[in-house]
């Protein structure tokens, strides 16, 4: 029975090709020796860099010349004092709210929970101080610019307890990583301080760019890919050593310790990590969004409420139903 759904499984994993799919593990062609020795895994990395730079072309408009230019040398924007004092206030009303009065998702990594509310619709229609920090001009410029995309990112309100669960196992946040081949964006408005005490976001400067260093390091990882030690790595979201950093000719992770209301947006292409916790702080809380749109289309697509709408109600499904699908396939 599993030889014969591994064998139904391959149309469906050829198609994943020409998508997100980055899984070494679970796909039979993303993690094919063969198929990564003869360079399919770099071939992807090439075609997303590419696709992702005509789109962040198309979408250039939206920020003034200083900020691309720092993005593109960095692989991060800071902005501090992002929404006015009021503004900021307002939001935080509103969240309190939300973490008190409603149910979170919660997940566990190692000895770290994090804890999520889902930015719907009916709940920015239940939160107006949300809907109108969300609707900040210049947060949807910042993150759609980062994302290459015209339409509205998936979000949530995040507490995040680093460090707080006894546990035998780390946090894998805490070591440097690559979420994914293709270029992609997530961003976090802090409503607390982020720095020693609770785990700031830490990212490794210019560890965005394509490099023929960085090439030649994917190579290696990809024609091992399944193998890989870290679970993650094998899942597609490769891990790097320290030292390693340096033999890319990459500086160390960079803390990015920041006040309340500072905005960080950043391509989670680059390498970067959750810093350690010193457990003076509790917890860190922020809205933290995510976007990652098809790696090989070169346009940035339409902005229309609408689909936006039908993005939000379909994707969770489909991820839902491809996680248990893979699940129940596995062997």
């Amino acid at each position: 029975m599993s030889a014969l759904k591994s064998l139904l499984r391959l149309p469906i994993d050829a198609l994943a090709l020409f998508t997100q799919a980055k899984s070494f593990e679970d796909n039979a062609f993303i993690g094919n020796r063969l198929l990564n020795r003869l360079g399919l895994h770099v071939l992807r990395v090439v075609l997303a860099h590419t696709a992702m730079a005509i789109r962040r072309t198309l979408m250039a408009w939206k920020l003034p010349p200083e900020d691309r230019k720092a993005f593109a040398r960095d692989g991060f924007l800071i902005k501090p004092n992002f929404l006015e004092h009021s503004q900021f206030l307002n939001l935080g009303q509103d969240v309190i709210k939300i973490a008190t009065d409603e149910a979170p998702q919660d997940s566990v990594q190692g000895d770290t929970l994090t804890r999520q509310y889902p930015i719907t619709d009916q709940r920015l229609a239940r939160y107006p101080n949300l809907h109108t920090a969300m609707q900040n001009p210049q947060y949807q410029s910042l993150l759609g610019y980062v994302a290459g995309r015209l339409r509205v990112p998936f979000r949530w309100v995040q507490v995040i307890y680093n460090g707080q669960l006894p546990s035998d196992e780390a946090d894998p946040q805490r070591t440097p990583h690559s979420d994914t081949f293709q270029p992609a964006m997530k961003a976090w408005l802090f409503l607390t301080e982020a720095n020693e005490s609770n785990g700031a976001f830490s990212y490794v400067p210019g560890s965005h760019r394509l490099s023929l260093a960085r090439l030649k390091w994917e190579y290696r990882q990809s024609i091992v890919g399944r193998d890989l030690d870290s679970r993650y790595s094998a899942r597609g979201s490769l891990r790097i050593k320290h030292e390693e950093l340096a033999q890319l000719g990459l500086p160390q992770p960079r803390e990015l310790r920041c006040e309340a209301n500072t905005l960080i947006v950043a391509d989670t292409r680059g390498f970067h990590c959750r810093g350690a916790s010193n457990g003076k702080t509790v917890h860190r809380v922020e809205i933290w969004a995510l976007s990652r749109t098809n790696p090989f289309n070169p346009l940035p697509g339409l902005p229309f409420a609408v689909l936006d709408r039908l993005e939000r109600r379909v994707f969770p499904k489909f991820e839902q139903w491809r996680q248990q699908y893979f699940k129940q396939s596995a062997p």
